[in-house]
Protein backbone atom coordinates (compact mmCIF):
# COMPACT_ATOMS: atom_id res chain seq x y z
CA UNK A 1 0.00 0.00 0.00
CA UNK A 2 1.49 3.23 -1.39
CA UNK A 3 1.93 6.15 1.83
CA UNK A 4 2.77 9.43 1.51
CA UNK A 5 5.86 10.38 3.72
CA UNK A 6 5.35 11.31 7.22
CA UNK A 7 5.85 14.92 6.92
CA UNK A 8 2.49 14.61 4.05
CA UNK A 9 0.79 12.32 6.20
CA UNK A 10 1.27 15.13 9.40
CA UNK A 11 -0.36 17.79 7.20
CA UNK A 12 -3.13 16.00 5.91
CA UNK A 13 -4.24 15.22 8.84
CA UNK A 14 -3.77 18.62 10.61
CA UNK A 15 -4.97 20.59 7.59
CA UNK A 16 -7.44 17.94 5.99
CA UNK A 17 -9.10 14.83 7.64
CA UNK A 18 -6.80 11.94 7.45
CA UNK A 19 -6.83 10.51 4.10
CA UNK A 20 -8.52 7.46 2.06
CA UNK A 21 -6.21 4.52 0.65
CA UNK A 22 -6.78 6.43 -3.27
CA UNK A 23 -5.56 9.35 -1.49
CA UNK A 24 -2.75 8.00 -0.02
CA UNK A 25 -1.95 6.91 -3.40
CA UNK A 26 -1.99 10.41 -5.01
CA UNK A 27 -0.45 12.17 -2.43
CA UNK A 28 2.52 8.98 -1.93
CA UNK A 29 3.67 10.96 -5.16
CA UNK A 30 3.80 14.11 -4.12
CA UNK A 31 6.31 16.47 -2.43
CA UNK A 32 5.55 18.30 0.68
CA UNK A 33 5.51 21.55 -1.01
CA UNK A 34 3.13 19.90 -3.53
CA UNK A 35 1.04 18.84 -0.96
CA UNK A 36 0.57 22.19 0.79
CA UNK A 37 -0.24 23.64 -3.05
CA UNK A 38 -2.55 20.72 -3.48
CA UNK A 39 -4.52 22.01 -0.29
CA UNK A 40 -4.67 25.55 -0.53
CA UNK A 41 -4.91 26.27 -4.16
CA UNK A 42 -8.38 24.39 -4.96
CA UNK A 43 -10.82 25.03 -7.28
CA UNK A 44 -14.07 25.79 -5.29
CA UNK A 45 -16.45 25.32 -8.59
CA UNK A 46 -15.02 22.05 -8.25
CA UNK A 47 -15.42 21.26 -4.08
CA UNK A 48 -18.99 22.76 -4.61
CA UNK A 49 -19.52 19.84 -7.34
CA UNK A 50 -18.82 17.21 -4.39
CA UNK A 51 -22.48 17.82 -3.64
CA UNK A 52 -24.03 16.54 -6.84
CA UNK A 53 -22.05 12.79 -5.93
CA UNK A 54 -24.57 12.30 -2.82
CA UNK A 55 -26.12 9.53 -3.36
CA UNK A 56 -24.87 9.11 -6.69
CA UNK A 57 -23.00 5.97 -6.05
CA UNK A 58 -23.08 4.17 -3.03
CA UNK A 59 -20.18 1.79 -4.06
CA UNK A 60 -17.69 4.96 -3.90
CA UNK A 61 -19.64 7.59 -1.55
CA UNK A 62 -20.49 7.09 2.10
CA UNK A 63 -24.76 7.32 2.27
CA UNK A 64 -26.90 10.01 4.05
CA UNK A 65 -30.41 9.03 5.55
CA UNK A 66 -32.86 10.58 3.02
CA UNK A 67 -36.18 10.72 5.36
CA UNK A 68 -38.75 12.02 2.15
CA UNK A 69 -36.70 14.30 -0.01
CA UNK A 70 -32.89 15.11 0.88
CA UNK A 71 -33.32 19.04 1.75
CA UNK A 72 -30.16 20.38 3.25
CA UNK A 73 -31.16 24.01 2.63
CA UNK A 74 -34.52 23.44 4.60
CA UNK A 75 -33.71 20.70 7.00
CA UNK A 76 -30.97 21.14 9.49
CA UNK A 77 -29.98 17.29 10.26
CA UNK A 78 -29.51 16.86 6.13
CA UNK A 79 -27.23 20.07 6.26
CA UNK A 80 -25.72 18.27 9.13
CA UNK A 81 -25.32 15.26 6.76
CA UNK A 82 -24.09 17.07 3.65
CA UNK A 83 -21.39 18.84 5.13
CA UNK A 84 -19.81 15.51 6.56
CA UNK A 85 -20.34 14.34 3.22
CA UNK A 86 -18.63 17.16 1.93
CA UNK A 87 -15.30 16.39 4.80
CA UNK A 88 -15.31 12.97 3.32
CA UNK A 89 -15.29 13.61 -0.16
CA UNK A 90 -14.45 17.15 -0.95
CA UNK A 91 -11.37 17.81 -3.20
CA UNK A 92 -10.66 20.47 -0.77
CA UNK A 93 -10.37 19.48 2.47
CA UNK A 94 -8.64 22.59 3.58
CA UNK A 95 -11.78 24.39 2.38
CA UNK A 96 -13.82 22.15 4.53
CA UNK A 97 -11.32 22.49 7.71
CA UNK A 98 -11.19 26.30 7.54
CA UNK A 99 -15.09 26.35 7.54
CA UNK A 100 -15.14 24.04 10.37
CA UNK A 101 -12.57 26.40 12.41
CA UNK A 102 -14.57 29.57 11.27
CA UNK A 103 -17.69 27.66 12.60
CA UNK A 104 -16.14 27.26 16.19
CA UNK A 105 -14.47 30.67 15.73
CA UNK A 106 -17.41 32.70 14.68
CA UNK A 107 -19.64 30.17 17.06
CA UNK A 108 -23.27 30.12 16.26
CA UNK A 109 -25.76 27.95 17.45
CA UNK A 110 -29.18 26.86 15.56
CA UNK A 111 -31.06 26.52 17.97
CA UNK A 112 -31.61 30.33 19.41
CA UNK A 113 -32.05 30.94 15.62
CA UNK A 114 -34.94 28.19 14.81
CA UNK A 115 -36.54 29.97 17.99
CA UNK A 116 -36.38 33.36 16.40
CA UNK A 117 -37.43 32.11 12.47
CA UNK A 118 -38.67 28.97 12.56
CA UNK A 119 -37.13 25.45 11.31
CA UNK A 120 -36.85 26.44 7.69
CA UNK A 121 -35.51 29.47 7.54
CA UNK A 122 -32.97 28.57 10.48
CA UNK A 123 -31.65 26.08 8.55
CA UNK A 124 -31.52 28.32 5.64
CA UNK A 125 -29.58 31.39 7.73
CA UNK A 126 -27.20 28.31 8.75
CA UNK A 127 -26.69 26.08 5.66
CA UNK A 128 -28.79 27.18 2.71
CA UNK A 129 -26.33 26.89 -0.88
CA UNK A 130 -27.19 30.14 -3.19
CA UNK A 131 -27.43 27.96 -6.12
CA UNK A 132 -29.91 25.68 -4.75
CA UNK A 133 -31.96 28.09 -2.72
CA UNK A 134 -35.30 29.50 -4.41
CA UNK A 135 -34.68 33.07 -3.19
CA UNK A 136 -30.20 32.43 -3.63
CA UNK A 137 -29.87 32.80 -0.17
CA UNK A 138 -26.73 32.29 1.39
CA UNK A 139 -26.25 30.51 4.48
CA UNK A 140 -23.07 30.92 7.01
CA UNK A 141 -21.59 27.94 6.51
CA UNK A 142 -21.54 29.08 2.63
CA UNK A 143 -19.92 32.20 3.96
CA UNK A 144 -17.25 30.32 5.80
CA UNK A 145 -16.60 27.90 2.79
CA UNK A 146 -16.36 31.05 0.69
CA UNK A 147 -13.86 32.96 2.92
CA UNK A 148 -12.01 29.88 4.09
CA UNK A 149 -8.70 31.18 3.13
CA UNK A 150 -10.22 34.53 2.08
CA UNK A 151 -9.60 37.66 3.40
CA UNK A 152 -9.91 38.11 7.68
CA UNK A 153 -11.08 41.72 6.80
CA UNK A 154 -13.95 41.29 4.51
CA UNK A 155 -14.96 37.59 6.62
CA UNK A 156 -15.57 40.10 9.64
CA UNK A 157 -18.00 42.48 7.48
CA UNK A 158 -20.02 39.70 6.29
CA UNK A 159 -20.11 37.99 9.32
CA UNK A 160 -21.40 41.52 10.64
CA UNK A 161 -23.49 41.65 8.10
CA UNK A 162 -24.81 37.57 8.32
CA UNK A 163 -28.56 37.08 9.06
CA UNK A 164 -27.79 34.07 11.30
CA UNK A 165 -25.39 36.13 13.47
CA UNK A 166 -27.68 38.95 13.37
CA UNK A 167 -29.89 36.54 15.35
CA UNK A 168 -27.81 34.99 17.90
CA UNK A 169 -25.75 38.33 19.12
CA UNK A 170 -28.96 39.86 18.80
CA UNK A 171 -27.75 42.47 15.86
CA UNK A 172 -31.71 42.88 14.43
CA UNK A 173 -32.48 44.79 17.71
CA UNK A 174 -29.75 47.13 17.74
CA UNK A 175 -31.30 50.87 17.52
CA UNK A 176 -29.67 53.86 18.49
CA UNK A 177 -32.90 54.50 21.09
CA UNK A 178 -31.15 51.21 23.11
CA UNK A 179 -28.39 50.17 21.60
CA UNK A 180 -27.23 46.28 21.78
CA UNK A 181 -23.94 45.31 22.86
CA UNK A 182 -23.47 41.48 22.07
CA UNK A 183 -22.21 41.68 18.94
CA UNK A 184 -19.88 44.83 19.58
CA UNK A 185 -18.87 42.81 22.82
CA UNK A 186 -17.81 39.63 21.16
CA UNK A 187 -16.48 41.19 18.13
CA UNK A 188 -13.40 42.62 20.22
CA UNK A 189 -13.30 40.11 22.99
CA UNK A 190 -14.04 36.73 20.75
CA UNK A 191 -13.30 37.47 16.72
CA UNK A 192 -10.14 40.13 17.07
CA UNK A 193 -8.03 41.14 19.54
CA UNK A 194 -9.14 39.61 22.59
CA UNK A 195 -10.87 40.90 26.29
CA UNK A 196 -6.82 42.21 27.37
CA UNK A 197 -7.64 45.05 24.87
CA UNK A 198 -10.66 47.05 24.84
CA UNK A 199 -12.47 48.97 28.20
CA UNK A 200 -15.96 48.80 28.87
CA UNK A 201 -16.69 52.34 27.26
CA UNK A 202 -15.70 50.56 24.12
CA UNK A 203 -18.44 47.92 24.61
CA UNK A 204 -21.15 50.66 24.38
CA UNK A 205 -19.00 52.58 21.52
CA UNK A 206 -19.20 49.68 19.51
CA UNK A 207 -23.14 48.92 20.00
CA UNK A 208 -23.39 52.40 18.81
CA UNK A 209 -21.36 52.07 15.99
CA UNK A 210 -23.93 48.96 14.78
CA UNK A 211 -27.07 50.37 15.95
CA UNK A 212 -29.48 49.90 12.32
CA UNK A 213 -27.07 46.60 11.35
CA UNK A 214 -30.47 45.01 11.41
CA UNK A 215 -32.50 42.19 9.30
CA UNK A 216 -35.62 42.07 7.01
CA UNK A 217 -37.40 39.83 4.98
CA UNK A 218 -36.71 40.26 1.17
CA UNK A 219 -39.57 38.99 -1.04
CA UNK A 220 -43.23 38.74 -0.63
CA UNK A 221 -44.38 36.75 2.62
CA UNK A 222 -44.97 33.28 2.52
CA UNK A 223 -43.26 32.75 -0.57
CA UNK A 224 -40.43 29.79 -1.00
CA UNK A 225 -38.02 32.53 -2.66
CA UNK A 226 -38.63 34.83 0.58
CA UNK A 227 -35.34 35.04 2.65
CA UNK A 228 -34.15 36.72 5.68
CA UNK A 229 -31.03 39.24 4.69
CA UNK A 230 -29.22 42.07 5.88
CA UNK A 231 -30.38 45.99 6.03
CA UNK A 232 -29.02 49.02 7.34
CA UNK A 233 -32.06 50.96 8.79
CA UNK A 234 -30.71 54.43 8.23
CA UNK A 235 -33.59 55.71 10.46
CA UNK A 236 -32.72 53.99 13.41
CA UNK A 237 -28.58 54.36 13.47
CA UNK A 238 -27.03 55.95 16.02
CA UNK A 239 -25.31 59.38 14.14
CA UNK A 240 -23.01 61.18 17.00
CA UNK A 241 -19.33 60.44 16.99
CA UNK A 242 -18.26 57.53 18.71
CA UNK A 243 -14.83 57.31 20.76
CA UNK A 244 -12.52 54.40 21.58
CA UNK A 245 -9.79 53.98 23.99
CA UNK A 246 -8.04 52.28 20.69
CA UNK A 247 -7.35 54.14 17.56
CA UNK A 248 -9.64 53.27 14.52
CA UNK A 249 -7.22 55.69 11.68
CA UNK A 250 -3.90 55.36 10.81
CA UNK A 251 -3.43 59.11 12.19
CA UNK A 252 -4.02 57.78 15.77
CA UNK A 253 -7.67 59.10 15.97
CA UNK A 254 -9.51 57.20 17.97
CA UNK A 255 -12.96 59.00 17.36
CA UNK A 256 -15.33 58.06 14.92
CA UNK A 257 -16.96 61.27 13.49
CA UNK A 258 -20.67 62.02 13.32
CA UNK A 259 -22.02 61.30 10.32
CA UNK A 260 -25.47 61.61 8.62
CA UNK A 261 -27.58 58.55 8.84
CA UNK A 262 -27.48 57.65 5.08
CA UNK A 263 -23.44 57.38 5.60
CA UNK A 264 -23.26 55.71 8.78
CA UNK A 265 -22.97 52.30 7.66
CA UNK A 266 -19.52 53.39 7.32
CA UNK A 267 -19.35 53.45 11.23
CA UNK A 268 -19.13 49.64 11.68
CA UNK A 269 -16.84 49.43 8.72
CA UNK A 270 -14.57 51.82 10.36
CA UNK A 271 -14.56 50.00 12.90
CA UNK A 272 -14.02 46.20 11.63
CA UNK A 273 -10.71 47.95 9.66
CA UNK A 274 -8.99 48.69 12.64
CA UNK A 275 -9.91 45.82 14.49
CA UNK A 276 -8.89 43.35 11.49
CA UNK A 277 -5.54 45.34 11.00
CA UNK A 278 -4.53 45.72 14.82
CA UNK A 279 -1.29 43.84 15.45
CA UNK A 280 -3.21 42.62 18.55
CA UNK A 281 -5.43 40.84 16.50
CA UNK A 282 -2.66 39.49 14.21
CA UNK A 283 -0.77 38.22 17.52
CA UNK A 284 -4.53 36.85 18.54
CA UNK A 285 -4.99 34.78 15.86
CA UNK A 286 -1.30 33.28 15.27
CA UNK A 287 -2.02 31.79 18.72
CA UNK A 288 -5.46 30.62 17.52
CA UNK A 289 -3.33 28.92 14.12
CA UNK A 290 -1.23 27.45 16.89
CA UNK A 291 -3.63 25.80 18.60
CA UNK A 292 -5.75 24.80 15.20
CA UNK A 293 -2.86 23.35 13.79
CA UNK A 294 0.39 22.68 15.20
CA UNK A 295 0.28 21.97 19.36
CA UNK A 296 -2.15 21.82 22.00
CA UNK A 297 0.54 20.52 24.16
CA UNK A 298 3.26 23.06 23.69
CA UNK A 299 2.29 27.20 24.25
CA UNK A 300 2.72 29.11 21.46
CA UNK A 301 6.39 29.45 20.25
CA UNK A 302 6.70 33.05 20.37
CA UNK A 303 8.76 33.17 17.34
CA UNK A 304 5.89 31.50 15.58
CA UNK A 305 3.31 34.03 16.64
CA UNK A 306 5.98 37.24 15.49
CA UNK A 307 6.31 35.27 12.28
CA UNK A 308 2.28 34.32 11.67
CA UNK A 309 1.42 37.95 12.76
CA UNK A 310 3.87 39.55 10.23
CA UNK A 311 2.86 37.48 7.33
CA UNK A 312 -0.75 38.49 8.56
CA UNK A 313 -0.56 42.06 8.45
CA UNK A 314 1.67 42.26 5.19
CA UNK A 315 -0.71 40.43 3.57
CA UNK A 316 -3.41 42.66 4.10
CA UNK A 317 -5.27 40.05 6.43
CA UNK A 318 -5.93 37.64 3.24
CA UNK A 319 -5.90 33.99 4.91
CA UNK A 320 -3.89 32.18 2.63
CA UNK A 321 -0.65 32.94 2.96
CA UNK A 322 -1.24 32.92 6.84
CA UNK A 323 -1.98 29.45 6.55
CA UNK A 324 0.80 28.73 3.92
CA UNK A 325 3.14 30.45 6.45
CA UNK A 326 1.54 28.11 9.03
CA UNK A 327 2.00 25.03 6.95
CA UNK A 328 5.80 25.79 5.91
CA UNK A 329 6.97 26.80 9.13
CA UNK A 330 9.54 24.94 11.37
CA UNK A 331 7.62 24.57 14.44
CA UNK A 332 4.64 22.25 12.21
CA UNK A 333 7.48 20.73 10.65
CA UNK A 334 9.08 19.59 13.83
CA UNK A 335 9.92 16.01 13.71
CA UNK A 336 8.26 16.01 17.56
CA UNK A 337 4.91 17.84 16.15
CA UNK A 338 2.46 15.08 15.18
CA UNK A 339 0.39 13.84 17.42
CA UNK A 340 0.35 16.94 19.30
CA UNK A 341 -3.43 18.06 18.80
CA UNK A 342 -6.74 16.65 20.35
CA UNK A 343 -8.77 15.36 17.64
CA UNK A 344 -12.77 16.86 17.57
CA UNK A 345 -15.45 14.76 17.12
CA UNK A 346 -16.15 15.50 13.77
CA UNK A 347 -12.55 15.14 12.76
CA UNK A 348 -12.19 11.83 14.42
CA UNK A 349 -15.53 10.63 12.98
CA UNK A 350 -14.66 11.62 9.17
CA UNK A 351 -11.15 10.48 9.75
CA UNK A 352 -11.91 6.93 10.93
CA UNK A 353 -14.43 6.74 7.82
CA UNK A 354 -11.70 7.84 5.13
CA UNK A 355 -9.07 5.43 6.97
CA UNK A 356 -11.31 2.48 7.58
CA UNK A 357 -13.79 2.50 5.09
CA UNK A 358 -17.46 3.89 4.61
CA UNK A 359 -19.35 1.56 1.48
CA UNK A 360 -22.64 0.94 2.88
CA UNK A 361 -22.29 3.36 5.90
CA UNK A 362 -24.49 6.39 6.40
CA UNK A 363 -23.21 9.66 7.92
CA UNK A 364 -26.44 9.87 9.72
CA UNK A 365 -25.30 7.01 11.54
CA UNK A 366 -23.01 9.39 13.26
CA UNK A 367 -24.86 12.30 14.34
CA UNK A 368 -25.52 10.66 17.60
CA UNK A 369 -22.09 9.55 18.50
CA UNK A 370 -20.87 13.07 17.76
CA UNK A 371 -23.73 14.57 19.82
CA UNK A 372 -22.62 12.37 22.80
CA UNK A 373 -18.97 13.04 21.99
CA UNK A 374 -19.56 16.78 22.47
CA UNK A 375 -19.65 18.43 18.88
CA UNK A 376 -22.91 18.66 16.93
CA UNK A 377 -22.30 20.48 13.54
CA UNK A 378 -24.38 23.92 13.56
CA UNK A 379 -24.71 23.88 17.26
CA UNK A 380 -21.75 25.28 19.33
CA UNK A 381 -22.68 25.23 23.21
CA UNK A 382 -22.54 29.20 24.02
CA UNK A 383 -19.75 32.38 22.15
CA UNK A 384 -17.13 30.95 22.96
CA UNK A 385 -17.65 27.69 20.97
CA UNK A 386 -16.42 24.44 21.88
CA UNK A 387 -14.12 23.67 24.54
CA UNK A 388 -11.12 21.97 22.71
CA UNK A 389 -8.23 19.99 23.90
CA UNK A 390 -8.88 17.71 26.50
CA UNK A 391 -12.49 19.17 27.51
CA UNK A 392 -13.35 17.04 24.79
CA UNK A 393 -12.50 13.55 26.22
CA UNK A 394 -15.26 12.95 29.29
CA UNK A 395 -15.51 9.29 30.12
CA UNK A 396 -18.81 9.47 27.74
CA UNK A 397 -16.94 11.34 25.31
CA UNK A 398 -14.52 8.88 25.05
CA UNK A 399 -16.93 6.12 25.71
CA UNK A 400 -18.79 7.29 22.39
CA UNK A 401 -16.25 7.61 20.23
CA UNK A 402 -15.34 3.75 21.40
CA UNK A 403 -18.46 2.71 20.64
CA UNK A 404 -18.50 4.78 17.24
CA UNK A 405 -15.26 2.95 16.37
CA UNK A 406 -16.91 -0.62 16.86
CA UNK A 407 -19.92 0.34 14.78
CA UNK A 408 -17.84 1.71 11.80
CA UNK A 409 -15.42 -1.47 12.11
CA UNK A 410 -18.43 -3.99 12.61
CA UNK A 411 -20.21 -2.40 9.24
CA UNK A 412 -16.61 -2.74 7.03
CA UNK A 413 -15.83 -5.83 8.30
CA UNK A 414 -16.77 -7.94 5.05
CA UNK A 415 -14.81 -4.95 3.00
CA UNK A 416 -11.75 -5.23 5.91
CA UNK A 417 -11.69 -9.08 5.44
CA UNK A 418 -11.22 -8.37 1.73
CA UNK A 419 -8.62 -6.19 1.70
CA UNK A 420 -6.81 -8.39 4.60
CA UNK A 421 -6.59 -11.39 2.72
CA UNK A 422 -2.94 -9.84 1.06
CA UNK A 423 -1.70 -9.68 4.57
CA UNK A 424 -3.01 -13.67 6.08
CA UNK A 425 0.39 -15.39 6.15
CA UNK A 426 0.96 -14.46 10.17
CA UNK A 427 -0.44 -12.42 12.89
CA UNK A 428 2.31 -10.12 12.48
CA UNK A 429 1.68 -9.20 8.89
CA UNK A 430 -1.99 -8.61 9.62
CA UNK A 431 -1.25 -6.13 12.33
CA UNK A 432 1.28 -4.33 10.00
CA UNK A 433 -1.67 -4.01 7.47
CA UNK A 434 -4.12 -2.40 9.52
CA UNK A 435 -1.62 -0.10 11.12
CA UNK A 436 -0.50 0.91 7.63
CA UNK A 437 -4.31 1.89 6.46
CA UNK A 438 -4.53 4.26 9.79
CA UNK A 439 -2.48 7.33 10.21
CA UNK A 440 -1.17 6.95 14.26
CA UNK A 441 1.53 6.15 16.29
CA UNK A 442 2.89 2.92 15.95
CA UNK A 443 2.60 0.95 19.16
CA UNK A 444 5.22 -0.64 20.12
CA UNK A 445 6.15 -2.94 23.32
CA UNK A 446 3.51 -4.24 25.68
CA UNK A 447 0.57 -2.39 23.63
CA UNK A 448 1.95 -3.98 20.45
CA UNK A 449 2.31 -7.69 22.58
CA UNK A 450 -1.37 -7.25 23.29
CA UNK A 451 -2.87 -6.91 19.69
CA UNK A 452 -0.93 -10.12 18.74
CA UNK A 453 -2.15 -12.02 21.37
CA UNK A 454 -5.92 -10.58 20.48
CA UNK A 455 -4.77 -11.83 17.05
CA UNK A 456 -3.38 -15.21 17.90
CA UNK A 457 -6.83 -16.11 20.35
CA UNK A 458 -8.60 -18.45 19.87
CA UNK A 459 -6.96 -20.97 18.40
CA UNK A 460 -3.77 -21.60 15.76
CA UNK A 461 -3.39 -18.64 12.86
CA UNK A 462 -4.41 -20.21 9.40
CA UNK A 463 -5.14 -17.12 7.77
CA UNK A 464 -8.49 -18.17 6.85
CA UNK A 465 -11.70 -15.75 5.95
CA UNK A 466 -13.17 -16.62 9.13
CA UNK A 467 -10.51 -15.55 11.05
CA UNK A 468 -9.64 -12.79 8.94
CA UNK A 469 -13.53 -11.71 9.60
CA UNK A 470 -13.23 -11.32 13.17
CA UNK A 471 -10.10 -10.15 13.59
CA UNK A 472 -9.50 -7.47 11.51
CA UNK A 473 -13.00 -5.75 12.35
CA UNK A 474 -11.56 -6.71 15.98
CA UNK A 475 -8.23 -4.67 15.34
CA UNK A 476 -9.37 -2.06 13.92
CA UNK A 477 -12.11 -1.15 16.74
CA UNK A 478 -8.96 -1.41 19.00
CA UNK A 479 -6.83 1.07 17.33
CA UNK A 480 -9.05 3.71 16.12
CA UNK A 481 -10.61 3.53 19.64
CA UNK A 482 -7.63 3.71 21.52
CA UNK A 483 -6.07 6.71 22.91
CA UNK A 484 -3.38 7.07 20.33
CA UNK A 485 -5.63 7.53 17.81
CA UNK A 486 -7.85 10.58 19.10
CA UNK A 487 -4.55 12.16 18.64
CA UNK A 488 -3.94 14.14 14.84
Amino acid sequence: MARPTQAVEHLLRRAGFGVTPEEAERFSRYTYPMAVAALTEYDPEESDAVDSKIESDPSRYVRVAVRGQFSPNQVINDARQRWLFRMVHSPAPLQERMALIWHHHFATAYTKIQGVVGTTDATRMMAAKPSEDPGRARGQLELFRQYALGNFRELLVEVAKDPAMLVWLDGDQNFKEKPQENFGRELMELFTFGVEHYVETDVYAAARVFTGWNRARIGVNGAASAYYAFNYNAARHDTNAKDFSFPIYPNGSKRIEARSAATGMQDGLDLINALAIHPETAKRLARRLWTWFVSEVDQPDEDFVRNISDVYLKNDTNMKPVVRAVLFSPQFLASDRPYQRYSWPVEFVVRTMKEVGYVGFSVDTAMTPLLNMGQQLFEPPDVNGWELGPGWFSTGGMLARMNFAATLATNQRVALRDKARVARTTPEDLLSFVLESLSMPEPTGDPRNALLDYVRAGGTWTGSDTQLLNKTGGLVHLLTGSGSYQLV
